[in-house]
């Protein structure tokens, strides 16, 4: 059943029993299931020991990154590349020669894409791991880890890992703050006072590569670590890259001393004849000293207890539906690991604070799937972070509209801090990131209907929308307004020369610039007749045999493998969107049906299933709605930890943990003009006794 918004969260669900349930417990080595401690700007990732320990067994998996918003490092550009290095001309439908920056296959071209795609790249700000020593003095290895019981709490934030080093117990305690970038370790073994038991650290140069950790550890002599003071008590290390320049100030809690054991590796070794010893990092630009561990310590129980107990809430407890109980895990980890990973002041990138995907830098085309489920779960705030980062980077963005020829700005697709774009043959004519801000702006003001609203995001609203407006192409032949060369559509694999009207840019082309009208109105300002016209005379999404194409150019799309692959983003359309006027809604429930049968479903990535969730409820079809959540394909697994597993090369997904929370948010909830019936997007069998608060309609 469902639950008043406006009434008390713990008046109806326990939720210190909904989440704790969902604690994650490792019993063993797994290189897939490293834990996480952040609080969104800054992430902490161990292993099976407690600490960053044995990084090279977690490289394949879900490494042990230790990541900032702040933390970013570029190669000397010895080249002197630009963007002009990269562009090719593209001829409009309506005659323009378009420059867009894209992928030379070789000479300065090829040079100059590689070091503008790789540069900056999120940097590993170091490991911390411990050097443990067996009885005869070697250090202990993997193996002579025994009797791992390892727990994330997620009430309090806290992973405790307990094992045994030839038969002596080790006891790890560790926070991360939720206020600055500070980890707090706590250890109690008798290993302490035997002086068998040291912290290491070990600092990296930063690395170019695709889809990786983050560290390289080849090139010693490119980098600096420097200890600038140190005492018994505390110390400082200065790290310098290039020009990135960062520091650790170090504090522990009985005597101890820090040595430079080797090139970028320090050691800690506690002086102390107690079995306990604790020990505070804090990592940053320019912040001055770490809380003590008791003080993190309540920082974050007190901070992941308000988090839980704000917010929308869903209890399946009570449903017989075997998938019931996974499906609840799934939400639960979800909010934690978005929490900590993505809810920060940058755009998130695919693998959050965890690891490098594209270099660590974003794609604005994800944020919808990072973003939504935070207006929907009533936690708007941590949308609302990432959002001033639009301001900032608006020059770059409307010097790429100039530089194409059309009006506003362009955004990004693949990007970092400072916003500048990233070369591709692909990302660059993708254009579904563009309506995101106004989708955005309209989250915030359907929660806060309000002046300051209108005024902090109208100045983005208009400008996001002259673009769209330029970016339009008026057919005379027709009388009609189209998307068309050159385009990709979120279904990528369609030519970039060969691609006309896909049916989701042209459903969120029509909201954009409708939304952004209504921003108009509630200002007092006369309508913009020109996006009127355009929002009014948009090409019908593209049909054929009362089903609609991906692609208008491609009449064949239902009837060649070649095209039925990837995204099957024509649901997004219907699901994601409230295009109800543009949407015929048995052309789309025949659509949905034919890609059911015929899909390629090994292609589709982590948000697809819950995307055809969200168009499977809107086209009253609830019980395909749970069936896409739980669609039995590789790239729809969801780890112990939480982490939505894609493949062998991308571990982890966070748009998909953002879209299953998107999805399920309004399956409970429902969405605008949509049926006035308890939780409409599941089953009205019996099975699903679904409790749930303080969650908002979708759009």
């Amino acid at each position: 059943m469902g639950i008043n918004n406006g009434l008390q969260a713990q008046n109806f669900i326990d939720r210190h029993a909904l989440v704790t349930r969902h604690n994650v417990e490792i019993m063993e080595f797994d290189s897939l299931n490293s834990l996480s401690v952040g609080n969104g700007e800054f992430a902490f990732t161990v292993g099976a020991t407690g600490l960053q320990t044995f990084p090279e067994f977690y490289e394949r998996g879900i490494p042990l990154g230790t990541q900032s918003q702040w933390g970013w490092h570029s190669f000397p550009n010895t080249g002197n590349y630009i963007m002009e290095d990269v562009a090719k001309y593209y001829t409009t439908d309506d005659g323009r020669e378009v420059p867009y920056a894209v992928q030379p296959d070789e000479g300065r071209g090829a040079e100059a894409a590689h070091w503008l795609r790789t540069n900056p790249h999120r940097l590993h700000l170091g490991l911390v791991g411990l050097t443990l020593l067996k009885e005869n003095g070697e250090e202990a290895d993997i193996q002579d880890i025994q009797n791992i019981d390892q727990t994330l709490n997620l009430w309090t934030g806290k992973i405790e890992s307990q094992y045994t080093v030839d038969g002596e117990p080790v006891r790890v305690e560790l926070f991360a703050h939720q206020e600055q970038d500070q980890i707090s370790v706590r250890i109690e073994s008798p290993l302490v006072a035997k002086n068998r038991l040291k912290v290491k650290f070990q600092f990296p140069y930063g690395s170019d590569c695709h889809v990786c950790p983050g560290y390289d550890w080849t090139k010693p002599d490119r980098h600096e670590t420097e200890l600038i003071t140190g005492s018994d008590y505390e110390a400082r290390l200065q790290r310098t890259l290039d020009e990135t320049n960062y520091r650790l100030d170090l504090q522990w809690e009985s005597a101890g001393k820090l040595t430079e054991v080797g090139t970028h590796h320090f050691q800690l070794s506690p002086q102390t004849v107690e079995d306990t010893f604790a020990f505070n990092v804090l990592f940053s630009e320019e912040e001055e000293g770490p809380d003590e561990f008791e003080a993190t310590a309540e920082n974050s129980r007190q901070q992941w207890e308000a988090f839980w107990e704000s917010g929308g809430a869903i209890d399946f407890s009570g449903s017989t539906d075997p998938r019931a109980e996974e499906l609840e895990r799934r939400v639960v980890l979800s909010q934690y690991l978005t929490k900590i990973q993505t809810s920060g002041s940058l755009p998130p990138q695919e693998t959050g604070l965890t690891m490098n995907s594209w270099y660590g830098k974003f794609h604005l085309e994800m944020h919808w799937w990072h973003g939504v489920h935070y207006a929907l779960w009533n936690r708007i705030e941590y949308l609302e972070n990432s959002l001033d980062w639009y301001t900032k980077v608006m020059d770059e963005a409307r010097g790429t509209a100039e530089w194409q020829g059309y009006d506003g700005v362009r955004w990004q697709k693949m990007t970092g801090p400072g916003g500048r774009k990233s070369p591709s043959s692909v990302g660059e004519v993708l254009v579904w990131q563009q309506p995101h801000p106004i989708y955005f702006a309209e989250e915030l003001y359907r929660q806060n209907p309000s002046q300051e609203v209108l005024e902090k995001y109208k100045d983005r609203v208009f400008a996001t929308a002259e673009f769209m407006a330029s970016f339009a192409t008026y057919d005379s032949t027709d009388g009609k307004y189209h998307l068309t060369r050159p385009v990709k559509p979120a279904q990528e694999l369609f030519e970039t020369m060969n691609t006309k009207d896909p049916p989701f840019e042209m459903a969120y082309w029509h909201y954009g610039l409708s939304v952004a009208q209504k921003w108009r109105e509630r200002l007092d300002l006369p309508v913009n007749k020109g996006w009127q016209k355009i929002a009014d005379n948009l090409a019908p999404l593209p049909r054929k045999d009362n089903l609609y194409l991906p692609n208008a150019l491609t009449p064949n799309a239902y009837t060649n493998d070649k095209y039925r692959h990837d995204h099957p983003v024509v649901l997004g359309a219907y699901g994601m969107l409230p295009s109800a006027e543009l949407v015929d809604e048995s052309i789309m429930t025949n659509t949905y049906h034919e890609i059911e049968d015929h899909w390629i479903w090994e292609s589709t990535w982590g948000w697809d299933y819950p995307m055809i969730a969200m168009a499977a409820a809107k086209l009253d079809m609830p019980e395909k709605a749970v069936d896409a959540l739980f669609m039995d394909m590789n790239k729809n697994t969801y780890l112990k930890n939480g982490h939505n597993y894609q493949d062998k090369r991308l571990r982890l997904y966070l748009p998909g943990n953002g879209g299953l929370l998107t999805a399920v948010a309004m399956m409970v909830a429902g969405w605008e003009n949509g049926p006035d019936t308890e939780t409409p997007g599941f089953p009205d069998n019996g099975k699903w006794n679904i409790r749930w608060e303080n969650i908002e309609k979708m759009q």
